[in-house]
Order: structure tokens, then sequence, then C-alpha cells
């Protein structure tokens, strides 16, 4: 019996939705990783790009557990020396809530060449209304 080998062009890409009202964080997190990554699907091959796409919304009401609000920070680096800039969670969820879900996605993929590629299929929207209502995206319960 020989074992099969999925190729890029042979892939069929579903739409899934996930409403992150309410729900937690890493815990989303996993799940929307598992599905850009191609997981879910029988044919799963680690080095080949085999996933789906996925429509987040509702991104600020994501909910952080403990005091991870306050106490969880989000660092970055200008370039220049000594300008490593810190921003608490709080802030990053208030100014940016699309960058909060996109931050622990891509830090919940492999480090290798395809985590680009996987991260481009993540669409992230702060409110309930998308712009992908022509794909007929799937609910995804998480």
């Amino acid at each position: 019996m020989k074992s099969y080998r999925a190729k890029t062009n042979e892939v069929k890409r579903d739409w899934f939705i996930v409403d992150a009202k309410g729900k937690t964080l890493g815990r989303m997190a996993t799940e929307i990783a598992k599905v850009l990554r191609g997981k879910n699907k029988a044919i799963f091959d680690p080095s080949v790009d085999c996933g789906d796409f996925v429509v987040v919304i509702n991104a600020a009401d994501v909910k952080l557990t403990g005091k991870k609000l306050d106490q969880k920070l989000y660092r970055y680096h200008t370039g220049y020396v000594g300008h490593l800039r810190e921003i608490p969670y709080r802030r990053l969820l208030a100014e940016k809530p699309e960058e909060v879900i996109n931050h622990a996605v891509k830090g919940m993929l492999p480090k290798n060449k395809l985590r680009r590629r996987m991260m481009t299929r993540l669409r992230v929207f702060a409110g309930a209304e998308h712009t992908h209502e022509a794909q007929n995206p799937a609910t995804l319960e998480i």
C-alpha cells in the first residue's frame, strides 16, 4: 500500500468563519492554527501547504484569562539601538484588536517558509461585518 502525498495544486481550500466573541484567545488561536495548517484534513502533509481560509469576526470581543490584560506585553523592536517597545495587551486590544489574534496565531504556526503563506489565508475583522460573504464560509465551532 502506497502512502498518499498531497500536492499543492490538488488541495481543495474551504472557507471557515469563527466568531471570537467571548472566546479565550489561546484556545481559539490553536484551533485556527490547526485549520490554517491543514491538520483537520485526511491528506495532511507537514511539508505541503494544504490548509483552509479562516475569517475571524468580533476580534475586539476576545477574552484573556487572569491578569493577562495588564501583565502580558506585546514587544517589538524599531531597529534603533535601545528602542524595544512594549505595549500592554489592554491597549493593543483597544487600538488594534486584529493584531492580537494575528500575533497569537502566528506564534502557533511552524517557523518555516510555509508560515507566511498560511498567514495570508487568515482574515481578521474587529466587528461583526466582513467582506467574504461571497465565499459562503462554514461556521467553525470552537
